[in-house]
């Protein structure tokens, strides 16, 4: 019986030590009291704190929460909260106040003292402290190395410094920890960080590096359509037409839907090798692949119609502008082909039905995120720093919409 002695001392001092730890979780020692660390969360006013949040109200959430935190001062979670609403209302002073006094407690744990601190990170990047937010963000993953929202935030406020490599490296950091989000998604945004580190290497015209870089950024995810056309441009620059044509084919063929992106520099291309017909050949092509390709009919128009052949590129452009009636670009080479054709009535009076119900609008790309509009295709959204979030927004001609409410 003597042999399992030490055995069942160990188990009893295990839930002695358990049972103790769950007491000092939920009490602690204050002046000589033992006071319930879970007061502040168990206070109605915490509760109805959370609902407001939830629904969006933040001066009613602050009310009630600053009520719940006078329950018990050292409630950490609520007092993190107030100061993270005050940084969402614009009130970045009072936010850093209310994230530095909690710093200032002697008894905060190594991840406790780790989040305070990106508390304090998000109201400098807020406030526009660009170099404390970094240092902040910096303590944070010497306390806790796989915080990944610190090296989120890191890394946002790299790419709005444009600095691009610092950027790629915290994002490989990212990459690195397997819990954080999905692999492809990932290796996009590192493509697109490739690439901008290519960009800066064109402009020192080190194309060497330009195309390792871009290079790169294709091998991380094949789709990176940016990369192909400046690939092709640094080719140019280089005298090498011949790659050049062939990088923003291949383009074409990896990403149809992003293809018209690479229409002016395959046009030119086509031209400056006196080879158009490769250009009408592509577009033919892509129409007889997408039937719903409406901006390929519109280059292959536009290309015509600098070819002085109008009549076939009204019709192309007459099928373009059932596809998609609200984009300005087709009536405006419906306007030109018709100049060529001296108007006549009966292609006016068919333009006139068409267009009937049209809108046009010059903002049609629109961030998923944050729904910031573009006149353009951007690649990094301007507003809320994301990556490839921008889709064009189609909207239903009138007589579709009559159609559905009736």
């Amino acid at each position: 019986m003597s042999s399992y002695a030490p055995l069942l001392a160990a188990l009893v001092a295990l839930l002695i030590g358990l049972t103790v730890g769950k007491a000092w979780e939920r009490y602690k020692l204050r002046g000589g009291t033992w006071i319930d660390r879970r007061r502040a969360r168990q206070s109605p006013h915490y509760i109805l704190g959370l609902n407001f949040l939830v629904a969006n109200q933040i001066d009613l959430a602050i009310e009630a929460l600053t009520r719940a935190a006078s329950v018990d001062e050292d409630a950490l979670e609520v007092h993190m909260i107030l100061g993270n609403l005050y940084r969402e209302k614009g009130q970045v002073g009072k936010a850093i106040t209310v994230h530095q006094a909690l710093l200032q407690r002697s008894r905060l744990s190594r991840i406790e003292h780790a989040y305070v601190l990106l508390c304090l990170g998000l109201d400098y990047k807020r406030g526009g402290f660009v170099d404390r937010a970094l240092d902040a963000f910096n303590e944070v993953l010497r306390l806790d190395a796989s915080n990944e929202y610190a090296l989120v935030n890191l890394q946002k406020l790299h790419e709005e410094q444009h600095e691009w490599i610092e950027a790629y490296d915290t994002r490989q950091r990212l990459n690195k920890l397997a819990a954080f989000e999905s692999r492809p998604q990932s290796e996009a945004i590192l493509a697109f960080l490739e690439n901008e580190i290519g960009l800066e290497a064109t402009r020192r015209k080190d194309y060497q590096e330009a195309i390792r870089r871009f290079q790169a950024a294709i091998d991380h995810d094949g789709r990176a359509v940016p990369a192909y056309l400046n690939l092709g441009d640094v080719r140019v620059a280089q005298g090498n037409e011949k790659e050049a044509a062939r990088i923003w084919e291949t383009l074409v063929q990896v990403a149809p839907d992003r293809a018209y992106l690479a229409f002016d520099r395959l046009e030119a291309q086509a031209l400056r090798s006196g080879n158009p017909e490769r250009f009408t050949e592509l577009c033919r092509r892509l129409m007889a692949d997408t039937p719903q390709d409406w901006r390929a009919r519109l280059a292959l128009s536009r290309h015509l119609i600098g070819n002085r052949q109008p009549q076939e590129a009204i019709d192309l452009l007459f099928v373009a502008l059932v596809q998609n009636p609200h984009a300005l670009s087709i009536h405006q080479a419906i306007w030109r082909a018709l100049a060529q054709l001296h108007h006549p009535t009966s292609l006016v009076d068919r333009y006139g039905e068409l267009t009937e119900h049209a809108v046009f609008y010059l903002d049609p790309h629109i961030c998923m995120r944050c729904r910031y509009r573009s006149t353009e295709l951007l690649w990094q959204c301007p507003h809320c720093h994301d990556w490839n979030t921008f889709v064009e927004e189609r909207i239903a001609p009138a007589q579709d919409l009559a159609k559905s409410d009736a």
